[in-house]
């Protein structure tokens, strides 16, 4: 039990079974619930993947410092 991959899966499993068991809809919503409710988190990085790249444009400045940063570090990463 102590690979992380066992870990995910029993959070997966549980987050299945109260999508099918707990929740108060029709078995269809509960089983489409149950097998897509880790999408979340995902669409959660990807909401603030694009918001900071549509911050980068919007906001010139910020922009700006992240590609200096970002070519500070590549430079110190590359010596």
């Amino acid at each position: 039990m102590s690979e992380p991959w066992t870990y995910i899966a029993l959070v997966y499993v549980a987050g299945v079974v109260w999508g099918l068991f707990v929740i108060d809809a029709h078995p269809g919503v509960r089983i489409g619930l149950a097998v897509l409710w880790p999408l979340g988190p995902i669409a959660f990085v990807v909401t603030l993947t694009v918001l900071l790249a549509a911050s980068l444009i919007a906001f010139p400045i910020f922009g700006a410092t992240v590609l200096a940063l970002g070519i500070l570090a590549f430079w110190m990463l590359q010596s």
